[in-house]
């Protein structure tokens, strides 16, 4: 393909605005939501997005292969997700006032709508974006412009939820979804789709027959949990340690607008050095920084938007370079343009168990070790702690371990 110019980025990239702005709420949110609306505990709420998030995230790797089997392009399968992304998420944060079995119920299925309608929009964003370009100088470009719009979308999101409530951000999230989808589905570049030579099951493992791939599946699995652990305790960890749920929206848009200040940063650095070193570096930086929320008591408002910035700036290297090495692994095992959907099926499966795992885990753990949500004690508060800060930041660690043994450094 030729070379992207810079209107191909950003009509390609504009669409992740309206997936950010949907999967704030539904990751961050959404516990802390239906605990305070109906009264669900922890260890409930824990199990259910365990479930929910589980069967999820079985369902992308199918969903990867029916895009690389389809004939059609990747335009035809964001049209697919739209009604299911809308229709979803005004649901799950608008429910009806029911009792506690029928609101169960109701989280469950609305929430499992808005999953595959966001699962399907992402793998085929992601994968069209991948079979765009491999060049070394081009595919990090891309990725950090998709990702820079969907920080944009984050801090609107964090913004608006804090500052007006979560009704202005559903007309924000319509009103963006419909723009920037149509400015994808208009404007934006597709790739030619090369002939799939081999349509059965089996193309779902094709990326777990490449080397290079099953060591940064690895890297994304460790690191993955690392960033799900602190995403889903945030809300609770403001609130009862921080004591400052006034501050938690200012919080996020600090974390969030230094990722996005930080991004051009590290991609003219991965041009220079490679993905691989620069993420590497990135990792030991961020747990260099988040580690200090450890010893923080309540009212430590600045000491902990310091330790947002920093290593909201770790993030920005997060978001970018992942993708762009997993562009640069699809090319070296000659798939371009043929199994980008296999690719990034198991790729958003991975991120969606991380999650799973952060919150099926973590809530009811917090819970047998003495944390009530609304309750200040010293069992709690620690437990809390350890949780949110140290546990991500010895993942971390793990992460960049493995990330330094992997045989990614030389694409």
């Amino acid at each position: 393909m030729d070379k992207l110019s810079a209107p191909s980025y950003f009509s390609y990239g504009l669409f992740g605005l309206p997936l950010a702005l949907v999967a704030l709420p539904i990751y961050v949110y959404v516990p802390q939501f239906y605990a305070e609306r109906f009264g669900l505990s922890l260890t409930l709420i824990g199990a259910t997005l365990l479930i929910a998030r589980v069967s999820d995230a079985c369902i992308d790797p199918l969903l990867g292969m029916w895009i690389d089997r389809s004939k059609r392009g990747y335009r035809h399968f964001i049209v697919i997700s739209l009604p299911l992304l809308a229709c979803g998420f005004l649901a799950l944060f608008h429910p009806p006032s029911v009792e506690l079995g029928a609101a169960l119920a109701w989280f469950i299925l609305t929430l499992m709508l808005v999953y595959l309608g966001f699962s399907l929009a992402t793998i085929a964003h992601q994968s069209w974006g991948a079979a765009l370009t491999q060049k070394l100088n081009e595919r990090s470009s891309l990725t950090a412009t998709r990702e820079a719009c969907g920080l944009v979308g984050v801090i609107v999101a964090a913004s608006l939820t804090g500052w007006l409530g979560l009704g202005w951000l559903s007309v924000t999230f319509i009103i963006s979804l419909l723009l920037c989808s149509a400015v994808l589905l208009k404007l934006a570049p597709e790739p030619v789709r090369l002939p799939v030579q081999h349509t059965n099951w089996r193309m779902m493992l094709t990326p777990f027959q490449t080397r290079r791939f099953r060591w940064l599946f690895a890297v994304l699995i460790v690191n993955g949990i690392a960033a799900a652990i602190p995403a889903t305790l945030f809300l609770f960890f403001a609130k009862d340690q921080l004591q400052l749920p006034q501050y938690a929206g200012l919080f996020l848009m600090l974390y969030f607008v230094a990722a996005a200040c930080s991004m051009p940063l590290w991609v003219a650095l991965a041009k220079r050095h490679g993905e691989a070193r620069i993420w590497l570096l990135a990792m030991l930086l961020s747990a260099a920084a988040f580690v200090w929320a450890y010893g923080l008591s309540a009212g430590a408002a600045l000491p902990f938007g310091l330790i947002c910035i920093l290593s909201g700036l770790t993030l920005g290297a997060d978001l970018a370079l992942p993708p762009a090495l997993l562009a640069a692994v699809i090319h070296q095992a000659g798939h371009s343009g043929q199994r980008e959907g296999a690719y990034f099926g198991a790729w958003s499966w991975a991120t969606k168990m991380n999650l799973a795992l952060a919150a099926g885990i973590s809530l009811p753990l917090l819970q047998h070790l003495g944390y009530v949500p609304g309750v200040v004690n010293s069992d709690g508060a620690h437990a809390l702690a350890v949780g949110y800060a140290l546990l991500p930041c010895a993942l971390k660690l793990g992460a960049a371990a493995i990330l330094w043994r992997a045989p990614l450094r030389d694409i």
